[in-house]
């Protein structure tokens, strides 16, 4: 057996502690963030920004509903069948947690039930090839 990869992570050490940068390295956006993005005005900045060339696909290819970007609109297209953006879909269909929503969990009113709100499938544009 070899040395352990992780040392010196004592208090008086500098270094942070790895776990904590594993766990976040791949938090994507949150389902009220995601909520917020789908307003037709944010949604159609995302849809058309500028060209970045630090982004995946110079970030013309982005879908909106799993906050991420894309090559090419092959493989956005593709995304869009997986079982991963599905599901994405699925959990967007639940109204997001409000304030009001937690006061009346606290017994400040009377319960209502979570709306459910209609999420498609972005549209795409064929002749963005």
């Amino acid at each position: 057996m070899g040395k352990s990869k992780q040392t010196g992570n004592h208090k008086g050490d500098k270094k942070k502690n790895i776990a904590k940068k594993w766990k976040t390295k791949r938090r994507t956006k949150d389902l009220d963030q995601i909520h917020s993005d789908m307003k037709p005005e944010t949604a159609a900045k995302l849809l058309r920004q500028d060209v970045d060339y630090d982004v995946t696909g110079c970030a013309q290819h982005y879908c909106l509903h799993c906050a991420r970007y894309f090559v090419d609109m092959r493989s956005l297209k593709e995304h869009f069948k997986t079982k991963v953006h599905k599901k994405r879909l699925k959990q967007l269909r639940e109204e997001p947690y409000s304030q009001a929503e937690a006061e009346r969990a606290a017994g400040m009113g009377s319960y209502i039930a979570p709306k459910t709100v209609e999420v498609k499938t972005q549209p795409v544009e064929e002749n963005m090839d």
